[in-house]
């Protein structure tokens, strides 16, 4: 694990991966969902190390306040626009150029930004687990810091379970509660795609958080949508997820 601007960085080589392969292709990062990491959602299903059994070096980030990154200073720290720079700013240090790119869950959500936060550095995108809108909208957000600070329940039961969520990462609660107020504050509304090829989009077909999601893929010209056994969580981990990864990043 190589820090980066600070942030954690794992930077896995085709050697490290199940038998490598060919050279040449450009390096492959791997975003993480929101209260997880680069480790959970990323090295321990396989995924890794897999692309990098393809020949590709494969960068694996985790998020500020998430994995062993440091937490953001408040929500402004926390906001889409100020996360994907921050991750940005890790590939530069570490000596990234072009890059493709596979998010998932949060991780897609701020794939979508890189394109046009990266002109020209970015080739193939696959987007797992999207959200179609931006899931932290409804929540209180003074009432889930004081349920962070105090133990209490909030009154809203969606605010109620981001509390639980949150404070089930023990110390890193409070920063994934601003993570949770500077994402609200930045919801996601996705625009013209501007990437230079059409991304591919992955859901769990019993996954509630991507349900409507065909009004995000309809007008992207040439998007694939492949739908995959599992929920949110279950389809990440799945070997049918990781096989419509392998697929992207070699067509």
């Amino acid at each position: 694990m190589n820090p980066s601007d600070d942030l954690a960085v794992r930077i896995i080589t085709p050697e490290e991966g199940d038998g490598g392969g060919p050279g040449g292709e450009p390096p492959v990062v791997l975003l993480h969902g929101f209260a997880s990491d680069g480790e959970a959602d990323w090295i321990a299903p396989g995924t890794a190390a897999a692309i990098a059994a393809t020949g590709r070096t494969v960068l694996v980030p985790d998020l500020p306040g998430h994995g062993a990154s440091p937490d953001p200073a408040d929500a402004a720290e926390a906001g889409a626009g100020a996360l994907t720079a921050r991750l940005l700013a890790a590939l530069d240090a570490a000596g990234v150029g072009e890059f493709d790119l596979v998010g998932y869950s949060l991780g897609a959500r701020l794939a979508w930004e890189f394109p046009a936060a990266a002109p020209g550095r970015v080739g193939r995108v696959v987007l797992g687990g999207l959200s179609p809108f931006e899931p932290f909208a409804g929540v209180d957000v003074e009432a889930l810091h004081r349920a962070v600070a105090d133990g209490g329940e909030p009154a809203d039961p969606f605010t109620g379970m981001i509390a639980g969520l949150v404070r089930s990462r023990g110390e890193r609660a409070a920063a994934l509660a601003r993570c949770v107020e500077g994402l609200r504050n930045t919801p996601f509304t996705p625009g013209v795609w501007a990437g230079r090829t059409a991304p591919v989009v992955v859901v769990g077909a019993d996954d509630v958080m991507t349900r409507g999601i065909e009004s995000i893929v309809a007008p992207l010209d040439g998007a694939d949508l492949v739908t995959v056994p599992g929920d949110h969580l279950g389809a990440l981990a799945g070997a049918e997820f990781r096989g419509v990864v392998l697929k992207a990043l070699a067509r």
